[in-house]
């Protein structure tokens, strides 16, 4: 069931929303090389605590810890463990607050140090993809049409599509109606009503788009080992189009 969220309701993820991105924010000046990702958990999880506010993944469905911290060829639910970053990786920051209840979703990927073009490349239009897709937020227009867009700039830029994992609803939940995948056709699936809030969140892959699930049941990576980027907003759906949640 696709939830319309009240006023109230609005304020308060948008709170959640910004709190998320204050954290993800706080993080940046730590992505560097020499920092292991638990460090990196650890400085997000007491930095929630701090501002009054709650780590949402941590265990959520059993998920360990308070970021999901995915390098290179992991695409998405990194676990935070002793890996040290060193210059050339690339490192996505996936993260939920929950503030009063209330949920904030956002997922960014980060170049430490000096990267090569290739990742340059890949971080880019990963990005792009994702406003791609948030310009088609807006009444009337359908899930399709997000999904569409996101899988034309893909296809443009010969980048894998991860077609296994999808976007959300999110708000009162973390994950909620509808999903919203990043491929499809224009014109089909849930139509966009004032009050929905959707995390949209494309990831994709230098190479190819096939994946697999590491022995650890959380970690998903590229099956070429080529890296990935992931790229997530928070996004509502206004009368007049749309406002983002988790941007400044």
């Amino acid at each position: 069931m696709i939830i319309i969220k009240s006023d109230r309701e609005i304020q308060l993820i948008k709170e959640a929303c910004n709190k998320t991105r204050e954290t993800i924010e706080y993080l940046e000046e730590f992505i560097k090389p020499g920092i292991t990702t638990r460090k990196l958990d650890a400085l997000a999880e007491e930095y929630i605590h701090k501002i009054g506010c709650i780590p949402a993944l941590k265990n959520y469905e059993g998920y360990p810890n308070t970021i999901c911290a995915s390098v290179n060829d992991a695409v998405v639910h990194g676990i935070p463990n002793d890996y040290i970053l060193k210059e050339g990786d690339i490192i996505s920051i996936d993260l939920s607050v929950s503030y009063k209840g209330y949920y904030g979703d956002m997922a960014k990927t980060y170049p430490v140090g000096n990267i090569d073009k290739e990742k340059q490349y890949l971080i880019k239009h990963t990005e792009e993809s994702l406003y791609q897709g948030i310009e088609q937020v807006k009444p009337n227009n359908r899930i399709g049409d997000i999904s569409n867009a996101v899988e034309n700039y893909a296809k443009k830029h010969k980048l894998g599509i991860v077609r296994e994992l999808v976007g959300h609803g999110v708000g009162i939940e973390i994950h909620e109606d509808p999903n919203v995948p990043n491929y499809g056709k224009k014109g089909i699936g849930p139509m966009l009503k004032p009050g929905m809030i959707i995390a949209i969140e494309p990831m994709l892959n230098l190479k190819g788009e096939e994946i697999y699930l590491e022995e650890d049941d959380w970690t998903i990576k590229t099956q070429d080992g080529s890296p990935s980027a992931h790229f997530e907003h928070t996004v509502l759906v206004t009368k007049e189009g749309y406002n983002i949640l988790t941007k400044r």
